[in-house]
C-alpha cells in the first residue's frame, strides 16, 4: 500500500467523480489524496463520500478550491494530477499544466474511452463542441422522434451533483415534484424540466454505473444527454456532436470539444437561421478537416416566446442560460434573439445586479445586457430574484429552459422563451429509423 502513486483529480463536480468511481475507487495502484473544484460555484469543502468513495477511502476525500492546488501537490508529494472537466480553452488547459508540472506531478488527460461504461441496451450520445450549442433541443428532439417509432426512451443526463454527494448518487426524474425532492439548482432544472413535461424520464447523479443498470431496465434506447462539450460516460453505438456557427473556431480551441467532434458519427451545425455565410464557412471548413466520416447535418435553432405580442416595443430585461453566457462565452442566447425579433429595447441588467448576482457580472466582464438565470444556492436565488424586481422595464423576457416564475415571485410581465431543433432536411430522421431498426 506504501507504494501507491498519490493522485489529484482537477474538476468540477462531475467527470471528476466519473473519472475516480471508473478508474480509481477500487485501485490499490493509487491514492487519490483529494479533488480540487472549480468553474461551479459553492462546490468545493465538502467531502466525496464514504457511501461513494470504497473501501480504500473509509473517511471519504476531502475535495478543495482549485486555488490550493499548488499546495497540495507540494505537501501530499502527489505523483499525478488528472484534468477532469470540461468546456476550457487550450491555453487554460496548459495554464493548469504548467501549475501542476512546476509543482513536481504529471499532468494526464483521459481518453474519454477509458471511462465509458458498457450498456446492454442502444445508445446514442448527444455531445457538443462547447456548451451552449443546443444539445438539450437536440436531445428532445431525438426523444421525440425514437417515442414516435414505439420506442421506449430513458434519458441519462450529465452529472450536476452540486449538493449533499451521499443523497445524489442515483436520481431519477418523472415528475415535477420531484424536482423539489431532490432539491435542485436552476442549472438542474434548466436542463431536467424540459424532458418531464415531454413525458420523459431522465436519471443524473454521482454513480452512473448504478444510474444506467437502472435506466436499463426501463429503456429500449437510453441517450445520452451531454453537459458542457464533455465526452459520454456511456459508450455510445450513435454518436452526435452539436456545433455552433455563432463561436465559429471554437472547436479546435476547447478540451474536450475538440476531440468529441473528432469522435462524432454525426456532426449537426446548429443555429443555420442566426449565423451568417462566414461564420457557416468556417465551421463547415473546420468540421470537415477533423473529422471526414461523420455526416453534417443542418438546422435551425427556432425561438418560440410564449407571448410575442406582449414584446413589441417594450423595455424588456433578458434573462439567458447561465452558463452559456457565463463559461459558455456566448455573445447573446434566445432570449436576445427574441427581443431583438419582436423589437423591444433591451435594458442593461449589470445596471442592477446585486450581492452574488453582481459578483457574476465581476467575473464574467463581458456580460452587460443579459442576465445570466445563476441559482446554485438560495442566496443565489434570492440575488437573483432582487435583481429582476429591481429591473426598471416593462417586461422580463427568459430564455432560460426552467420557467423561473416557478420559483420566484417576479413582479413584472413574464414571457417564456423557448427553442426547439429544427433540422434543414430529413436525413437526421432518416438516420434514427435506421438506428431504431437495427435496435
Amino acid at each position: 500500500m506504501s507504494n501507491r502513486k498519490k493522485v489529484i483529480i482537477i474538476g468540477a463536480a462531475g467527470r471528476d467523480f466519473h473519472n475516480f468511481n471508473v478508474l480509481f475507487r477500487d485501485n490499490n495502484d493509487y491514492e487519490v489524496v483529494a479533488f480540487t473544484a472549480n468553474q461551479i460555484p459553492y462546490i468545493s469543502d465538502r467531502i466525496y463520500p464514504k457511501e461513494l468513495s470504497g473501501s480504500l477511502y473509509k473517511n471519504g476525500i476531502k475535495i478543495y478550491d482549485e486555488s490550493k492546488l499548488q499546495d497540495l501537490i507540494i505537501k501530499n508529494h502527489v505523483d499525478i494530477s488528472i484534468m477532469s472537466y470540461s468546456d476550457l480553452p487550450y491555453n487554460e488547459v496548459m495554464k493548469k499544466c504548467s501549475i501542476v508540472n512546476a509543482a513536481g506531478s504529471d499532468f494526464w488527460l483521459i481518453a474519454p474511452e477509458k471511462t465509458m461504461l458498457k450498456s446492454k441496451k442502444p445508445v446514442i450520445a448527444i455531445c457538443a463542441v462547447r456548451t451552449g450549442c443546443g444539445k438539450s433541443q437536440t436531445s428532445r428532439y431525438v426523444a421525440k422522434k425514437l417515442r414516435d417509432m414505439g420506442k421506449r426512451v430513458i434519458l441519462i443526463r450529465h452529472p450536476m451533483p452540486y449538493g449533499v454527494l451521499k443523497d445524489q448518487i442515483n436520481e431519477r426524474f418523472e415528475k415535477l415534484s420531484d424536482l423539489d425532492k431532490y432539491k435542485t439548482t436552476i442549472e438542474e432544472r434548466e436542463d431536467y424540466e424540459p424532458h418531464i413535461k415531454n413525458n420523459f424520464v431522465i436519471y443524473a447523479g454521482v454513480d452512473y454505473e448504478k444510474i444506467l443498470r437502472s435506466a436499463e431496465k426501463e429503456a429500449d434506447i437510453i441517450i445520452w444527454d451531454g453537459g458542457n462539450n464533455d465526452a459520454p460516460f456511456i459508450k455510445p453505438d450513435l454518436f452526435i456532436t452539436v456545433a455552433d456557427p455563432l463561436r465559429a473556431g471554437n472547436e479546435l480551441t476547447y478540451y474536450p470539444g475538440e476531440i468529441v467532434a473528432r469522435m462524432a458519427d454525426v456532426i449537426i451545425i446548429n443555429k443555420v437561421n442566426s449565423a451568417t455565410k462566414k461564420e457557416l464557412s468556417v465551421l463547415e471548413y473546420d468540421i470537415k478537416t477533423i473529422n471526414k466520416t461523420a455526416n453534417i447535418i443542418y438546422a435551425n435553432s427556432l425561438v418560440i416566446p410564449d407571448r410575442p405580442e406582449m414584446i413589441n416595443g417594450k423595455t424588456a430585461l433578458v434573462i439567458e442560460d447561465g452558463p452559456t453566457i457565463t463559461h459558455g462565452g456566448m455573445r447573446f442566447g434566445a432570449g436576445m434573439i427574441a427581443a431583438k425579433n419582436n423589437n423591444a429595447k433591451v435594458i442593461p441588467a449589470k445596471k442592477y445586479a446585486v450581492g452574488e448576482i453582481k459578483k457574476t457580472f465581476e467575473k464574467y466582464t463581458q456580460l452587460k445586457f443579459e442576465l445570466p438565470a445563476m441559482g446554485y444556492s438560495q442566496e443565489q436565488i434570492r440575488d437573483l430574484k432582487t435583481t429582476i424586481n429591481n429591473a426598471k422595464c416593462d417586461i422580463v423576457i427568459s430564455a432560460t429552459p426552467t420557467r423561473l416564475d416557478n420559483i420566484i415571485k417576479i413582479n413584472k410581465p413574464f414571457i417564456q422563451v423557448n427553442y426547439e431543433l429544427q433540422p434543414k432536411d430529413n436525413r437526421l430522421d432518416k438516420i434514427l429509423e435506421n438506428f431504431a431498426k437495427k435496435s
